[in-house]
């Protein structure tokens, strides 16, 4: 992570000569290090790549080293980071879904995939679990946000309503619908697996 400390800070280094920072340089640092490792993991477990979490990781911070939404990370930096790494993470699969590009699996995600599960039912967990990934990015902004602090990072509706500034009902009505739209997308796949069975 070293090594990604100094590239941000290079990078930060070419945008200041265009744009000051708003807040000194050591505060940014200060704060990747003690949230990147929430940033990537967050990141990791919305897009299944590690190449993906990492760039996932340097555009949050680029957005920060660019001056973006300052007010928000200064009350909330927890909040404001996990939101970003949603968003950014997102927004990487929606783009890549445009592009129809679909990328290869990474050592490290394979390795999720239970090494007693015969090769067709390795393929079938990495098929559902991109399947799962793409309706996910298919959702609402708000609703993907929420699916993901709830499913992915394990947060309480309590919490995720204080998290988006909202309350719990918000968070369960909107999580339901989530859940009911998933269902439908990847019902049909998952109706012809279990016939395959």
């Amino acid at each position: 992570m070293e090594i990604r400390v100094q590239e941000i800070t290079l990078q930060a280094a070419a945008i200041r000569t265009l744009k000051p920072l708003p807040e000194p340089q050591g505060e940014l640092e200060k704060l990747f290090r003690a949230h990147h490792e929430r940033v990537f993991r967050t990141a990791h477990r919305v897009t299944g790549s590690v190449e993906d979490a990492e760039d996932v990781l340097q555009t949050v911070f680029l957005r920060l080293v660019k001056g973006q939404e300052h007010s928000l990370l200064a009350e909330h930096p927890e909040a404001y980071l996990s939101r970003a790494a949603i968003n950014a993470s997102l927004d990487l699969l929606r783009s890549r879904a445009r592009s129809k590009s679909v990328p290869l699996d990474d050592f490290h995600s394979a390795q999720l995939v239970s090494t007693y599960k015969n090769p067709e039912a390795q393929h079938a967990d990495r098929e559902l679990r991109m399947l799962i990934r793409q309706a996910v990015a298919r959702l609402g902004t708000t609703a993907a946000e929420m699916f993901v602090l709830r499913y992915y990072e394990g947060f309480e509706n309590r919490e995720i309503a204080r998290i988006l500034g909202t309350s719990q009902m918000v968070v369960g009505v909107v999580l339901h619908r989530a859940r009911t739209k998933l269902r439908k997308e990847i019902g049909h796949y998952l109706e012809k697996h279990h016939e395959k069975q």
